[in-house]
Formats: C-alpha cells, structure tokens, sequence
C-alpha cells in the first residue's frame, strides 16, 4: 500500500468518524427531529371527504373532520405545530372571509384547538389571498394596485378574529410594509397578548408556488412581484427580517427554502429570534415526480432535503413531508 506523502498524511484521516452508522451519529453536526418540523394543511369550506391534490401527490383538502385527524397524528409524532390554509366556498374583493368568526379558516382553528389543546402549537396563515377574488394578499385601489395600509388594517382584525377562534401563532404571509406591528398592537389591545408572530419575512415571487395555488383554489390575476421580494435579492432579505424582529416578531420566515438557502443562512446569522424556512409545493412536487419516474430514492431525497434546510441555519421547518418524515425518524 503506498502512504499517503506528507509528515501528517498518515494520521490524518477524516474517515476514521465515517466508519460506522454509531460513530457517524456521533460526530453529526446537524440534527433532524419531529419538533422541528410544522405540517401545513389545507381545510376547505363544504367538502364531504378529502379531496386530493393532483399536482401534490399524498397531499389534500381536508374535511373540517379529517383535519382534527389529521391534527391529532400531527401531536402523536410530537411535530412542532401545524400550519392551517383556510379555503372559503365563496370570495370577494376585500377577502371579508377572512375576517368572518364563522368562515371556514377561522371555525377550522377552533376545531384544531379543540382536539390537541397545548399538545401541539397552531398556527394559521394571515392573509387575504386565499379569500379574495382576485387572488391578491391585500385589498385592491381602484387602478388594481396591492393597496398597503387598507390591507394592514384587515390584518389586523384577521389577527383578533384568530385569536379569540384560539390560535396560538399566527403567520402573516402577505408581505405588507407594517405588517408585523400593525398585528401586534390589535392583538395585544384585544388581551391576546400572549399570541405569538411567525413573520414570513422574506418570502419571494417564486416559481415554486404553482402547486400550492392549486391547493388553495387560487384566483390569482397577474402576479405578486409588487409585494413579495424579487428572487435577486438576498440582502433585502435580511432587511426584511431584521425589520420584523424590530416590529416584535417572535419568529421569522424564509419562504421557499430550497432555492434560498442561502438568504436562510444570513438570516440565521442576522437575527437572534428563531428562524422557520417553507418547504413549499414546487420543491416538494420536484421530489415526489423524480420519486414516481424512479429517477430517486424518495425516502433518503426527503429526509436528505429537510436536513439541508437545517443545516443552512433554520430552527423550523414547514413542509408537507412533516407527518411522514417524523414517522421515518421513528425508525
């Protein structure tokens, strides 16, 4: 055998932690456990059973019943919360579902609440998209223009309306100037101090998402680049997160993930609250048609994937893979 050449060639070698699945683990810098992992799940307003996804294979609209079930398994696997998409049978203009005590996302929190209690954490998404007409984040001026501060003041009751259904965070995703300062001043003059914010912080208009509109029934006329970030900009990014923190967010978001590890990893370093990134539907999409076509291994793919993200520097991680991945984690 010829040795390695150098004074030090023969005593260094990395491999010596490599040799064994025990030793491996023990050297392990990165972990990837259920309480990392938040589930998102969609609940839409009259169905009878689940209706599935075509462009999200395993993933569904859920019943309001098979929600709390879902609910429920998501608590058994000891996840770190669950993530709710309210889809209504009827829109608007102004989304005023959203704001309704009775609406389909507002009903679907209370039943949530009610199955798992302090079991595990639920979160609700706190936007108008889903609810609006036209598919936009915020209400519309009459020229069709995201209008910011008519929109903030909706936000704001859609965070006390959450609140009093029992939500313990709540997730404003529409990428609004003030968001995060508008929701936490109604939510602690409303006595729902104690709700926390996970401020999806940079979120950026990206390719990724055209599952996730299929999902939520979306109506969308032209695009969000006004409001979300322009996939170019890293350091905006973090602006955006440090800004969130400063208006009291208790968690920041990185959304999607795969495609912006590296504005994950400067707003890890950035910020010193807790760092969630999204797995979203086109990542997740990816890997599962690889999987079907035989092209990947799909069990390592996802588990390797999820592992990426935390190893990029986000404390939580949402994705459609959480109940699964935590039952592999079991094993």
């Amino acid at each position: 055998m010829i040795e390695p050449t150098g004074p030090l060639g023969p005593v260094i070698r990395p491999r010596r932690m490599r040799r064994t699945p025990a030793l491996r683990r023990l050297v392990a810098e990165t972990t990837l456990e259920p309480r990392q992992l938040v589930l998102p799940v969609f609940v839409r307003e009259g169905l009878s059973e689940p209706h599935p996804i075509s462009s999200m294979p395993g993933v569904v609209q859920h019943t309001r019943a098979s929600l709390r079930k879902a609910a429920a398994e998501a608590a058994d696997l000891g996840l770190g919360g669950i993530m709710l998409f309210g889809i209504p049978s009827s829109k608007d203009a102004d989304g005023s579902g959203a704001i309704d005590p009775d609406g389909i996302l507002n009903v679907a929190i209370a039943d949530v609440k009610a199955e798992v209690g302090d079991a595990l954490p639920v979160m609700a998404d706190l936007c108008l998209d889903e609810f609006t007409s036209h598919g936009h984040c915020g209400v519309l001026t009459d020229s069709g223009a995201v209008d910011n501060d008519a929109t903030l003041a909706v936000y704001a009751e859609m965070a006390r309306v959450q609140a009093a259904a029992g939500v313990d965070i709540v997730g404003p995703s529409g990428m609004m100037d003030g968001q995060v300062a508008v929701i936490r001043d109604a939510l602690d003059a409303s006595g729902a101090d104690d709700v926390a914010i996970l401020a999806y912080s940079a979120k950026y208009a990206s390719a990724f998402f055209g599952p996730f509109r299929e999902a939520v029934d979306s109506s969308l006329e032209g695009d969000r680049r006004s409001y979300q970030q322009d996939p170019a900009n890293g350091l905006e990014g973090v602006r955006e997160a440090m800004l969130d923190v400063e208006q009291g967010a208790d968690m920041v978001m990185v959304k999607p993930a795969l495609a912006y590890l590296d504005v994950v990893r400067a707003v890890r370093e950035a910020v010193d609250v807790p760092v969630a990134a999204y797995n979203i539907s086109g990542e997740y999409s990816m890997v599962e048609a690889a999987a079907a076509n035989g092209w990947i291994d799909r069990e390592a793919a996802i588990l390797e994937t999820l592992l990426s993200i935390r190893r990029a520097g986000a404390d939580v991680v949402l994705t459609y893979w959480a109940a699964e991945a935590a039952r592999l984690l079991r094993r």
